[in-house]
Parts: structure tokens; C-alpha cells; sequence
């Protein structure tokens, strides 16, 4: 999500200020991580959110004061639920989560011009960003302006370290009616989205818009082309055994190795592959790392719902989630499951 925020951020200091909202820290049960960002524009326009609520309305009002003075400050929300004393000043409750969260405001200008100011910065962070390498930023708390590190820096109480990394990248393998699907809601969660298919027809952009990259060259080539991006996820959503077969034959001895591998098909579709990927001599330790019959179990059906089982699974394995419902950990009374409502979805037949 920071590529998307530098990039707003860049378009709107050719107009105008803005301030950058920055987690700083967090603790206890808090909405956002650790450098979870917000701009917040001169015109009351914001993208993105640190978290919503009472507590990002507060953040907005004090930001609407450092763009008038300039003067950057911390933010601090209490979403313990309970009203504290802290120090001699009163600290209200924003909010139930359970925890607390640090938010440090400051202005972005481009006063010094597009290529020594803010937006010669920014455009170092995405040059950086878009090539698929980090970039390590320090914001410091003093007056200085915020700069690129070039070396590591060690922690420090005056300063906000943080490193960038470029989003994942989904290779779609397969530009069908799931792939389109697929494209749309893994762009919504954060991967830059590449596809191939060696129909031009299905793969372009009008089909994907939000593809960064479109192949439509054998699977082999296009593994090969992507050998550069060190986070990436692969979703075979192919029109059949030979491409699933090609396809998985190329991932698994990319190197480095994809951080996941997902194909989709049933049961015997899978089987028969990975019989197929055992006897061209790919070991069986391979396998176990794909995803197949891709996507979490929630019962799709539709292109848009597969699409949203795989993206749910994406989540999971990108943020080491359980893929477990949230309401396993409560103990109130969960509901029977009930049938489809939908006549058109498959009914539970009644019994004789």
C-alpha cells in the first residue's frame, strides 16, 4: 500500500501540501500496523486510513492545523475504552480495540522544487519501489525533511526508521473468466497483478486493466522475465492439464522459489498433474507447497467468489493468518449453517 499512498501523494504536490499521516508505534489490539499511512489534502480529501473511527477524525483535525503552521507533532490514540491521566494532560478514549496507537503528522511540500523537494524524494522512493527493491526512509523529529538512507541506520529515539518493500507481485497463469476476476481483487489487496496466456484475445489490457505486465509468450519465458521479483505469487486458473502441467512445471524450479504456488481444479484435475509432475522428476516435497485445489473454503461458485476464496488465501498466506473463522476464538452461540437461500444455487435435497 506505500507505492500507492507515494504515488498519490507525488500527483497531489504538483497542486498543492499536503500531510502524511505515519504509525509510529502501536500497542496492544490496534486497527493498523506499524507504518500504516494516510494523506490527508488542503481541499479535506484523504486516501487511505489509519484505522477509521474516532481516532483517524482526530488525526484529520490536527492535521488540518499542521498544514496551516507547518508544525509537525505527534498524535497519540486511545482505544483502551477507558479515560486515563496522562502526565497533566487528559487522554479520552477514541475507541474499544484494547490498545494504543502513535501517529506522527508532517507536511509534504515541494517548495524547493520538483527536483530537489518532496517530489524528487518521492520519486526516488517509487523509482526504488517499482523495480522491485527496498528503500529504507528516516523521518526525523526534528526540522530536517525526511531522506533515503543509502546504508543501514540503527535505531533512534529522534527519528522514525522504516523500510519499504515493493508490493508482491500475482502472476495470473490462465486469462479466463476467473483470471479477470482475480486481477481485479488482488490489485484491491495490495499485489501488483501480471498475466499470461498465449491468447492475445483474452490477454490484454482491456481485459486487465490493472495488470502491470501482460504475457503472452510460453509459460517457460515468462518465469524466466519475472526472475527479478523476490515476492512472487503464482494463481494457475489455466483452461487445462497441459497448461496447469507447464505452468507448475516452471514455477517450481524457479529460483528463488515462489512465496505460493495455487492452481485450481478438482481433486482428480490435481491428482493427475502431480502424478504427471512426480514422473518428470520434480521431488514430492515440491508439491506439498502448492495450493491445489486453490482458494479457501467458502463455498464459491462464481468467478467473482472463486476469485475472492483465492484473494482470501493470498491474505492468509501473505500476513501468516490461520484461514480459521475470527469466531472460533469467542465463545458466544454460533448459528446452525442454513441452506442457500438462492433458488438458483444447489439446494440441500430433503430427506425421505
Amino acid at each position: 500500500m506505500s507505492l500507492d499512498c507515494y504515488r498519490y501523494l507525488a500527483d497531489v504536490l504538483h497542486h498543492g501540501m499536503a500531510v502524511l499521516a505515519t504509525v509510529t508505534a502501536v500497542r496492544g489490539s490496534v486497527p493498523r500496523e506499524v507504518g500504516a499511512k494516510m494523506v490527508i489534502c488542503g481541499d479535506g480529501q484523504t486516501f487511505n486510513t489509519i484505522g477509521g473511527g474516532a481516532g483517524e477524525a482526530k488525526v484529520i483535525r490536527q492535521a488540518r492545523a499542521v498544514l496551516e503552521t507547518g508544525q509537525k507533532q505527534f498524535v497519540e490514540i486511545n482505544l483502551t475504552g477507558t479515560t486515563r491521566a496522562d502526565r497533566s494532560t487528559s487522554f479520552p478514549t477514541e475507541g474499544i480495540c484494547g490498545g494504543t496507537m502513535q501517529v506522527w503528522l508532517e507536511r509534504w511540500t515541494d517548495e524547493n522544487g520538483a527536483s530537489k523537494g518532496a517530489i524528487g524524494l518521492i520519486q526516488r522512493i517509487l523509482q526504488q519501489l517499482e523495480s522491485g527493491q527496498p528503500v529504507t526512509l528516516v523521518t526525523p523529529f526534528d526540522a530536517n525533511p525526511p531522506y533515503i538512507a543509502d546504508a543501514p541506520v540503527p535505531h533512534s529515539t529522534h527519528a522514525f526508521i522504516e523500510t519499504l518493500y515493493p508490493p508482491p507481485m500475482l502472476l495470473i497463469v490462465g486469462a479466463g473468466h476467473v483470471g479477470i476476476q482475480l486481477a481485479a481483487v488482488a490489485a484491491q489487496i495490495g499485489f501488483q497483478v501480471a498475466v499470461q496466456d498465449d491468447r492475445p484475445e483474452w490477454a490484454n489490457s482491456q481485459r486487465y486493466p490493472q495488470a502491470s505486465q501482460i504475457f503472452t509468450e510460453p509459460i517457460a519465458a515468462t518465469v524466466t522475465q519475472l526472475v527479478q521479483q523476490t515476492q512472487l505469487y503464482a494463481a494457475l486458473v489455466t483452461r487445462g492439464y497441459q497448461h496447469d502441467l507447464a505452468a507448475l512445471t516452471a514455477l517450481l524450479q524457479r529460483d528463488p522459489p515462489c512465496r505460493y504456488i495455487g492452481m485450481i481444479g478438482s481433486e482428480r484435475r490435481v491428482k493427475q498433474v502431480f502424478q504427471a509432475i512426480e514422473a518428470a522428476g520434480i521431488p514430492v516435497e515440491a508439491l506439498r507447497s502448492v495450493y491445489a485445489p486453490i482458494g479457501l473454503d467458502i463455498g464459491a461458485l462464481t468467478p467473482e467468489e472463486i476469485a475472492i476464496s483465492i484473494g482470501a488465501e493470498l491474505i492468509m498466506v501473505r500476513r501468516g493468518g490461520t484461514g480459521r473463522p475470527l469466531s472460533e476464538a469467542t465463545h458466544c452461540h454460533k448459528p446452525e449453517p442454513q441452506p442457500p437461500a438462492d433458488p438458483l444455487l444447489p439446494q440441500k435435497p430433503e430427506s425421505k
